[in-house]
């Protein structure tokens, strides 16, 4: 697994570019041409069959109008829409607000019915507390310069929190011991944070578990990322949010998981890391 970005977007750009130059083909057109009649750039339309750029909707309508193809533009468009959510700088999700960050999944969420979390830099969104969100919130606002509606983005965030209590919605999570420790947030905060691990890993819904720093390893620490069945993921870096589509790469996302839950400890040791985490609360 690697931080780069997906090759799911790379992938999804390209499937766009071999569509258009599919077109082009079945039209018996050259690129060369469609540019002197779209009034572009000839080097526009290589970008856009390399898929080194994705095309706008009114590219697209222009190409499929000259190839004789109107009826392919909705669905490109869709595609290209798809592909261009794939990876996306936060700065760009940002622009609505936290708020609205917030939000935007909750469909998704509402509709998976095994959620699998591998935490490597905080805690799990569905047992993270009010206190704690507001502390990880506000780090993540003022580092990439965000819009500053914590508190609205703080209560979207907790109101997803009901799904460890509703449907049959199940949680796995597997967390670093070393978020245990981390401390994003005052002592009460993460006081609080930490028992809410405790009270959490109780609900019949969840399993919890912990990777100590003593493990033995086969697969090393890596980028936090979250699972959703087996149709998508998505992965937190600094830059940007990655979504995963190709199944070839959930598969190995899965297999990763399953790798990193076989490392961890659960029931009475998971806790007792847990409270020797809040023992060591100054």
């Amino acid at each position: 697994m690697s931080t780069s970005p997906s090759s799911s977007a790379e992938q999804a750009r390209r499937a766009i570019g071999n569509r258009l130059r599919d077109l082009l083909r079945d039209a018996g057109l050259t690129a060369r041409a469609l540019a002197q009649t779209a009034g572009w750039d000839e080097s526009k339309c290589s970008r856009l069959i390399r898929g080194r750029t994705l095309p706008s909707a009114e590219d697209i309508r222009t190409w499929c109008r000259i190839c004789d193809a109107e009826g392919e533009a909705a669905d490109l468009i869709a595609a290209t829409r798809d592909a261009d959510s794939m990876y996306v700088e936060w700065r760009r999700l940002q622009r609505s607000g936290m708020k609205r960050l917030q939000e935007t999944r909750v469909s998704l969420y509402e509709q998976t019915r095994l959620f699998r979390f591998y935490c490597s830099s905080f805690m799990p969104w569905p047992l993270q507390t009010p206190g704690y969100m507001r502390a990880v919130l506000t780090s993540f606002a003022e580092f990439h310069e965000a819009p500053r509606d914590i508190d609205e983005a703080v209560e979207a965030r907790a109101a997803r929190t009901r799904l460890l209590y509703e449907g049959d919605h199940r949680f796995a999570m597997v967390v670093e011991e070393s978020v245990l420790y981390d401390r994003v947030a005052d002592d009460d905060v993460m006081a609080g944070q930490l028992g809410q691990l405790l009270e959490g890993m109780s609900l019949p819904s969840v399993s919890l578990g912990i990777i100590p720093f003593a493990a033995r390893r086969k697969l090393w620490t890596m980028e936090t990322f979250s699972i959703y069945d087996d149709q998508r993921v998505f992965v937190e870096m600094l830059s940007a949010a990655v979504t995963v589509t190709q199944p070839r790469e959930i598969a190995l996302y899965v297999k990763g998981f399953t790798e990193l839950a076989a490392h961890a400890v659960y029931g009475g040791k998971a806790r007792a890391l847990i409270t020797k985490a809040l023992g060591a609360l100054s």
